[in-house]
């Protein structure tokens, strides 16, 4: 059951970047380009409390893609994990020996952040916490989340076993969100969820608060202060946000607002190309063609400091000459845009035909037209 709730008004007071004091820890990231708008402290290792729920679900999404679980499949709560998590931090209320598919569990965990559906999915699917924690690590070293490791589903204190940073974070957002869009939006970023004639509210600063927010994980422990991983999109951009460390959930609520609507205002889009549209060509070496078209499979747009866009450049990198064969689609090449006092943008570029390997002739030939281009 999903529990409606209404759209606040917003504050119209003017954006800003939050102080390090209301956020000690900080990343904004427009994903759409790779382009950082602003970090503080980054990589600076910290608590995730409820946020682990975030690697949770990527992982129950990993296994659902892969044929390992189903979310119409039925799972029992063991009563001793009932007996150790009955209304322990936020719940589900889960009883005793219910039987509940995984789609409710996994609606739990993302909109109500429920502690006791996070240890019934992990220990219904690997047999083990052990077995399911080895899972959610293994996640987080394929996706090179370098500061991170996980010794709980739910993010419940363990005495610093586990820990993240907003660099890892905003990773691992960038993949659900790419690798699972319609999960995504399937689970995450509701207004609320029921189990049981139980109707609880999701805590999610921007949902309903912003326009375009689509939340994802609030956290707070009394070691980690209040902490979130948030996204929002508006006309094809989409932000991903952490907030960590801040003192108090209303100060974490102010600088997740704050940061986004930052971040959409302060900035303009440029758009460079558009979706397919030949960007620049790479050569080949020994290849049935000296060169080929490259382009991008969406458009190429980047975030620019207001006032600023006529400062950008760019420049095409690569490994080259190529090595043939090529296939169409293959990403050979990154587009690198310098936008004035930020990090530069990387866009990833497609090959757009393929090309075989040369025969000897041809491999002569195009030695011979090398001497005289």
């Amino acid at each position: 059951m999903l529990v409606a709730a209404p759209v606040r008004a917003q504050d119209d007071s003017t954006p800003r970047v939050p102080s390090a004091e209301e956020a000690p820890i900080a990343m904004l990231v427009d994903v759409t380009s790779g382009q950082i708008l602003h970090e503080r402290a980054a990589d600076r290792r910290f608590v995730p409390a409820s946020i682990t729920k975030v690697m949770t679900l990527y992982h129950a999404f990993e296994l659902i893609e892969e044929g390992a679980l189903d979310p119409r499949q039925v799972m029992t709560m063991r009563p001793e994990a009932w007996r150790e998590w009955n209304g322990r931090g936020s719940t589900l209320w889960i009883g005793a020996k219910d039987r509940i598919p995984v789609e409710i569990l996994m609606m739990g965990i993302a909109n109500v952040s429920a502690n006791d559906a996070s240890i019934m999915l992990a220990e219904g699917q690997a047999g083990s916490l052990e077995g399911w924690l080895a899972g959610m690590n293994a996640r987080t070293r394929e996706l090179g989340m370098e500061d991170s490791h996980f010794g709980t589903p739910n993010g419940w204190p363990d005495e610093g076993a586990t820990f993240t940073s907003a660099r890892d974070l905003v990773t691992l957002a960038t993949a659900m969100i790419a690798r699972h869009p319609r999960k995504f939006a399937r689970y995450i970023g509701k207004p609320g969820f029921g189990y049981n004639g139980i109707a609880q509210n999701n805590h999610d600063p921007l949902i309903g608060r912003v326009r375009g927010a689509d939340g994802i994980k609030t956290g707070y422990t009394n070691e980690a202060g209040f902490g979130y991983l948030g996204t929002a999109a508006r006309d094809g951009q989409r932000l991903v946000l952490v907030v960590a460390g801040a003192d108090r959930s209303a100060v974490r609520a102010r600088a997740a607002r704050d940061y986004i609507e930052w971040g959409f205002s302060a900035f303009e889009r440029k758009t460079l190309f558009d979706a397919g549209e030949i960007v620049a060509r790479a050569q080949v070496q020994r290849g049935s063609a000296r060169s080929v078209p490259l382009a991008a499979d969406s458009s190429v747009a980047v975030s620019v400091p207001k006032g600023r866009a006529g400062e950008l450049t760019a420049r095409i990198v690569y490994d080259g000459p190529l090595r043939a064969p090529i296939a169409a689609g293959d990403e050979v090449a990154t587009l690198v845009v310098e936008v004035p006092g930020m990090e530069p943008a990387r866009i990833m570029l497609q090959a757009q035909e393929s090309v075989g390997e040369a025969g000897v002739l041809a491999r002569l030939w195009n030695g011979l037209a090398g001497w005289f281009a």
